[in-house]
C-alpha cells in the first residue's frame, strides 16, 4: 500500500514537473503553469455560476450513464443468449461504436435542439455501444453449463438473463460499463460544446473563444480529476466484482 502510495505521489510529481517545464517552453499564452492552473480552478469552485455548470453537467451525465448502462445491459444480453442475433448484430454494433459521432451532431441538434436532451442524446450514442458490445460477449463466454441448467429448471429467457447469465458474466459488464461511462462523459461534453447554454463544456467553449488559457487548463483539470475518480470508483467496483467481494 504505501509502495503504491510512493508511486503515485511521484507520478504526479513527474506530472507536474512535466507540465512547468512545458509553461517554460511555451510561454503562459500557450500554457499556463500548474501552480497558476491550480489556484483558478479553487478560484472557479467558489463561484455560484460555475457550481451552475457543474450541475448541469452532472445531470446531464448521471440521466445518460443511467440510460446507457440500461440500454446496453439489455441489448447486450438478449443479443448474448440469441446466437444468430449476436452474430448478425455483431459487426454492426462494431461499425456504429466506430463511427465518429459528432457526425450525428446536426441530425441530433435537429432532433432534440440546445438544452439538455441533446446533451443526454450525445452522451447515450457515445456510451451504449461498448456496454453492449461488452455485455454481449461476456454473455457469450459464460460456461454452457448455467445455460443447460437453466433450460432443465424451465427458466424463462428473462429469467435466464436476470438470475444466471448476468450475475455469472458481472465481472466483463462492469468492464463495459468503465468504458462506456467514460465515454458516456466524452459524448456529454461535446453535446455541451455544441447543444447547450451550460455546463462545463459550454463554460470551456466560452473559454477558448476569449482565449483565457489559465481557465481553458482549469476546466480541463478539473474535468480529469473528475473523470479520474469516475474511472477509478468503477475500476475499485470491477476488482471486487472479479474477486467475489
Amino acid at each position: 500500500m504505501k509502495s503504491s502510495r510512493f508511486d503515485y505521489a511521484l507520478l504526479i510529481a513527474g506530472f507536474l514537473a512535466l507540465w512547468q517545464l512545458v509553461h517554460w517552453a511555451v510561454g503562459p499564452d500557450v500554457v499556463s503553469s500548474p501552480w497558476a492552473t491550480i489556484a483558478r480552478a479553487i478560484e472557479l469552485l467558489r463561484t455560484k455560476t460555475f457550481w451552475a455548470h457543474i450541475d448541469a453537467t452532472a445531470t446531464a451525465f448521471g440521466l445518460a450513464s443511467v440510460m446507457s448502462i440500461a440500454a446496453g445491459i439489455a441489448i447486450g444480453l438478449w443479443l448474448g443468449l440469441r446466437r444468430f442475433a449476436g452474430d448478425v448484430a455483431d459487426p454492426i454494433l462494431g461499425t456504429l461504436y466506430s463511427i465518429p459521432k459528432i457526425t450525428l451532431y446536426p441530425i441530433i441538434l435537429l432532433m432534440f435542439g440546445l438544452g439538455i436532451s441533446a446533451k443526454i442524446a450525445f452522451g447515450v450514442i457515445h456510451g451504449i455501444f461498448p456496454i453492449a458490445i461488452f455485455t454481449m460477449n461476456a454473455v457469450r463466454n459464460v460456461a454452457p453449463v448455467y445455460r443447460r441448467t437453466a433450460r432443465v429448471m424451465g427458466l424463462s429467457s428473462i429469467t435466464t438473463a436476470a438470475t444466471i447469465m448476468a450475475p455469472a458474466a458481472l465481472p466483463e459488464i462492469l468492464a463495459g460499463i468503465r468504458v462506456g461511462v467514460a465515454l458516456t462523459l466524452l459524448g456529454t461534453l461535446i453535446g455541451e460544446l455544441f447543444a447547450s447554454t451550460s455546463g462545463l463544456g459550454f463554460a470551456l467553449i466560452r473559454a477558448m473563444d476569449v482565449h483565457a488559457v489559465v481557465d481553458i487548463l482549469a476546466i480541463t483539470l478539473l474535468l480529469f480529476i473528475f473523470a479520474a475518480c469516475v474511472n477509478a470508483t468503477l475500476r475499485l467496483v470491477e476488482r471486487r466484482a472479479r474477486h467475489g467481494g
